[in-house]
């Protein structure tokens, strides 16, 4: 196998790919990048055994086909640091040379036929979203995926699609939970599925250009994502998901609506709780007619009170947040966005609105 590479190509997808590189110690081998060189084009290939990415490499001539396993941290590094604007890339016998300039470097290299192939999939019963509005909901509820082992179903967004085709994902740790609604597929059947929060977050740096089209595909017991230059494919989470519409409060329980700024509101929390105690990260809120008063009390440093006006003319009502779980779901939105908190009671979840496409629950602290 021999390759002509612009360097920036080569380096990109190599860099794209290895996000999906075992973090843990599974196969020695999967510490490689499948590199496949096929007349006109060249693509890496990287996988945990759960999650696989296969990249599209820009920029490349093939002067003779053929596969190899590059060592992924080396050949990042070389890419990185050589000043050359093309890399020859050669296979001879067990060795790959990469040449560039005044430059070259000889590694040894496994045998390509021990690493797993990219499994396969109909992507002509596949599904269309545009990927713009697929990022936004990604980022707008990801951060809420349980990291813990022991919830396991929780590890992952749900991914619902609806009888009329639109798209929902939802993810929680038990303590929060966020939801968001985007646009319809093209085509596809209702169904409900669980996927990593790791592939989803893989696949939301993967989607550079807002407008591209991406072809969703989901079966039993895998999905998989595709764009012009990257085909993501993962298992799904084995499990219930936790009914998330039972905890959702009923809109006639609901005894105030208060308007926010995403902005001020941020300001605010932030100002507050720089005298949070790190042990119990317990904010009070209190809701009264025309203001919202933050307040922290730390028994070694002091405490903080923060007014913030507001337009409000109910009863007055306290509640105590882990302020860190606003703050997650506020700098997903920019400053001006208006947004609603739904309050039944103190002791009751919050529910936060932003727009008609997204809810975010909140527990309050006892």
């Amino acid at each position: 196998m021999k390759v002509i590479c612009q360097r920036e190509g080569l380096l990109q997808a190599c860099q794209l790919a290895s996000m999906v590189l075992p973090t843990r110690d599974i196969k020695p081998v999967l510490k490689n990048l499948k590199f496949t060189a096929e007349l006109g084009q060249a693509t890496i290939y990287a996988t945990d055994l759960e999650l696989g990415l296969k990249v599209e490499v820009a920029g490349v001539t093939v002067e003779s086909p053929g596969v190899a396993l590059l060592p992924a941290t080396r050949v990042i590094q070389i890419l990185r640091e050589a000043r050359v604007a093309e890399m020859e890339l050669e296979v001879t016998g067990h060795e790959v040379v990469l040449r560039g300039g005044s430059l070259e470097y000889e590694m040894p290299i496994e045998d390509a036929a021990q690493f797993p192939d990219p499994p396969e999939f109909p992507w002509d019963e596949a599904a269309e979203i545009t990927a713009g509005p697929l990022k936004d909901m990604i980022r707008r509820t990801a951060f809420a995926c349980a990291t813990e082992v022991a919830r396991y179903t929780m590890t992952g967004l749900l991914w619902e699609t609806t009888t009329d085709g639109a798209v929902r994902l939802v993810a929680t740790d038990g303590r929060r939970l966020a939801m968001t609604t985007g646009p319809k597929l093209n085509k596809g059947k209702a169904q409900s599925v669980v996927v990593p929060s790791k592939a989803m977050n893989t696949l939301e740096r993967c989607l550079p250009d807002d407008e591209e089209e991406v072809q969703v595909g989901l079966e039993p017991r895998q999905a998989a994502f595709k764009t012009g230059r990257v085909t993501l494919t993962t298992l799904l989470v084995e499990g219930r998901f936790p009914d998330y519409k039972a905890v959702l409060p009923k809109r006639e329980d609901i005894k105030a609506r208060i308007p926010l700024h995403a902005g001020a509101f941020t300001s605010a929390i932030r100002q507050a709780a720089i005298m949070i105690d790190d042990e119990t990260r317990r904010l009070s809120l209190k809701f009264a007619p025309g203001m919202l008063t933050l307040s922290a009390r730390n028994a070694n440093s002091g405490r903080s009170r923060v007014e913030l006006p507001l337009e409000y003319a109910g009863a007055p009502i306290e509640t105590f947040f882990n302020p860190n779980y606003l703050l997650d779901m506020l700098k997903q939105y920019p400053p001006d966005t208006s947004m609603e908190i739904e309050l039944i009671s103190g002791a009751h979840p919050a529910l936060v609105r932003a727009g008609d496409d997204y809810q975010y629950l909140i527990m309050p602290l006892t």
